[in-house]
């Protein structure tokens, strides 16, 4: 959940868990070295996603920071005890960068895995999956809410900085599931040149327009990087316009948390290449952040270095070890508790 707690009072977008983007993985496939994976998390909740909405994969291969590709999921309403289906559009060219589920129709009414039966879908050189999954992301949330000053709208701008360490060395997230849609396919649809740019976006239809709830690229960044003043118009803005709209938010908190002068804040959101809010996948090196993502990041570790320059200490959590070596890579979920 690196991208959770991107609503308002560290709550969910527009107040719906189910509209919550929560993490976004690029790696190469561990069975296949010629395909690549591509995971978008959302609802912590593991339930089922929401009915009017769309879930969508943006990818960007010739760094004009618009979609070149966009493969896009939507959802049936829950039924007959839960159960709900999925279908994907994948789309190119212009009619990638419609907001609306627009392409190809490449899977149509799937079943949703809710158990530890995972059910794969495959639709030519593509494999897909959607349903609750074991959570890979690893955390320490209360020592997370020991560093950090969240009244007033703050959420996690406002760090203690010195004193002693606020970690409590628990890992927040042992049990917890999430809802995951996965994509593997072969690389070279990618056309990485040499690398692509991938964001996650949920939109929802209310009153009968398609609203940008949430959006997830680099883990972290817009929890890390908004106050409740800012989150909703971050969660809808796109990231073309990323540079020109909060260069200079970004800038001023990196002077607070970690004493940076605007040329040092500049060069590290360079270095990271944080800004456009893209993750950044060259698909010819192995993937470990911020070239992609792998489950075994300690993405924590690595935001709150940057912005403190390197003055908060790590957390020392290790990575889950319920994750596969095989297709959809994310563990079985875990009993919901009674």
């Amino acid at each position: 959940m690196s991208n959770h707690f991107t609503g308002l009072s560290l709550g969910a977008p527009l107040g719906d868990q189910r509209l919550d983007l929560c993490d976004l993985y690029a790696f190469q496939s561990p069975t296949d070295s010629a395909r690549t994976v591509l995971i978008l998390n959302a609802n912590p909740n593991a339930d089922a996603l929401h009915p009017d909405a769309i879930y969508r994969l943006n990818l960007d291969n010739d760094g004009d920071c618009l979609a070149n590709m966009a493969i896009s999921y939507v959802f049936s309403a829950p039924r007959d005890g839960g159960r709900q289906t999925f279908s994907v559009f994948m789309a190119t060219g212009d009619e990638a960068r419609s907001a609306e589920a627009v392409g190809q129709q490449v899977v149509t009414d799937a079943e949703v895995s809710f158990g530890t039966r995972a059910n794969r879908v495959t639709a030519g050189p593509y494999t897909f999956f959607a349903g609750s999954r074991s959570d890979a992301f690893f955390f320490d949330f209360d020592g997370i809410k020991n560093l950090f000053d969240t009244t007033g709208g703050r959420n996690f701008t406002a760090p203690h900085l010195g004193g002693r360490s606020p970690w409590t060395g628990v890992d927040s997230n042992t049990e917890a599931n999430v809802f995951s849609m996965v994509v593997e396919l072969p690389t070279s649809e990618l056309r990485a040149n040499p690398e692509i740019r991938i964001w996650g976006r949920c939109s929802v239809r209310r009153d009968g327009r398609l609203v940008h709830a949430d959006r997830a690229g680099h883990p972290s960044v817009s929890s890390f990087f908004n106050t409740d003043d800012t989150k909703e118009e971050y969660n809808a803005s796109e990231p073309v316009n990323d540079r020109d709209r909060w260069t200079d938010q970004f800038v001023h908190l990196m002077g607070h948390t970690g004493n940076y002068t605007r040329e040092e804040a500049i060069a590290a959101i360079d270095a990271d290449r944080i800004l456009p809010d893209m993750l950044v996948y060259d698909p010819s090196k192995p993937a470990q952040y911020p070239n992609g993502r792998v489950f075994t990041d300690d993405v924590i570790n690595h935001r709150l270095s940057f912005l403190s320059a390197g003055d908060i200490p790590p957390t020392g959590l290790a990575p889950h070890t319920d994750l596969l070596n095989e297709f959809p890579y994310l563990g079985n979920p875990h009993p919901k508790a009674n």
